[in-house]
């Protein structure tokens, strides 16, 4: 669904960069970084590790040193590591938390059950 919207936003822009090429051609990188982003962004977890991915990097935590969940003012949760840093989760939201658990075989608890 998230390409879609991408799409849709490229039809508005080329309805610019058809009235003036020159000016405008430019902001075709957009939608090639909003989709390249899409594809990205993500956070997997199984029993032992949690990565997470952003658009330049990609960090690997294992369970063990992840003191807890933390969700803040930002739609994605973060994972407050024992040396007293976070990681930020992307894709992790209170609401999907329950699948966070199911694919963690339980060590992250479900504050729905």
């Amino acid at each position: 669904m998230a390409h879609f919207a991408v799409a849709i936003f490229t039809l508005g822009l080329l309805a610019l960069v058809l009235a003036n090429p020159t000016w405008f051609t430019a902001l075709l990188i957009l939608p090639v970084v909003a989709s390249l982003a899409i594809a990205r962004y993500r956070t997997t977890a199984d029993r032992e590790t949690v990565t997470a991915r952003t658009l330049l990097s990609s960090k690997t935590v294992p369970w063990e040193d992840v003191d807890g969940l933390r969700f803040d003012r930002s739609a994605w949760a973060s994972a407050h590591l024992k040396d007293g840093s976070d990681v930020r989760l992307p894709a992790v939201t209170f609401a999907t938390l329950p699948q966070l658990t199911a694919a963690t075989d339980g060590r992250v608890p479900n504050p729905y059950a």
